[in-house]
């Protein structure tokens, strides 16, 4: 199961499936987080709470996203050159997405952050490439990270370096 603690303002948006108490997160990578940007066209920022790596995608449609997720992250861990076995594991435990609210201020004030750096990353561009965003935000270092790897795309290395071994 995927746990996706979402903001209000994302909640607000979709009516996505609720977890409920004693629901837990199953994926190597654990929960992910995940708020809304009002852009043109509008977008979700996702944020792993373990390694910090963003996912950026379409919003719309708001009711497929639950739906559309775990092949987002799926996208993005491709992309980060995630060995395709880690991948195929982390998809099958993504079957079932439940919705949450956010739990960790922590995450939240980063996913702040993420969103303030896609804009100016974006420059204006009506359409831009998100998988290709979302691996330039991973690069931003991060201060949770600062005692470890410093940056989501580190961490996340060392996180699958370590399942794999």
């Amino acid at each position: 199961m995927l746990i996706v603690r979402a903001t209000k303002k994302l909640l607000g948006h979709t009516n996505p499936p609720r977890a409920v108490e004693g629901d837990q997160d199953t994926t190597l990578l654990g929960p992910w987080y995940a708020t809304a940007l009002f852009w043109r066209p509008r977008l979700a920022l996702l944020v792993n709470e373990r390694t910090l790596l963003p996912v950026l995608l379409p919003l719309a449609p708001a009711r497929s996203l639950p739906a559309r997720i775990p092949e987002e992250i799926a996208t993005v861990l491709d992309a980060h050159q995630v060995p395709e076995a880690f991948i195929a594991d982390e998809l099958r435990h993504m079957q079932d997405c439940r919705f949450a609210t956010t739990a960790n201020r922590s995450v939240v004030g980063i996913m702040n952050e993420f969103t303030k750096l896609a804009e100016i990353y974006a420059d204006d561009s009506a359409r831009p490439n998100l998988a290709a965003l979302s691996l330039r935000l991973a690069t931003t270092p991060c201060s949770p990270l600062y005692a470890k790897n410093v940056s989501p795309d580190r961490e996340l290395a060392t996180l699958v370096g370590s399942a794999a071994a």
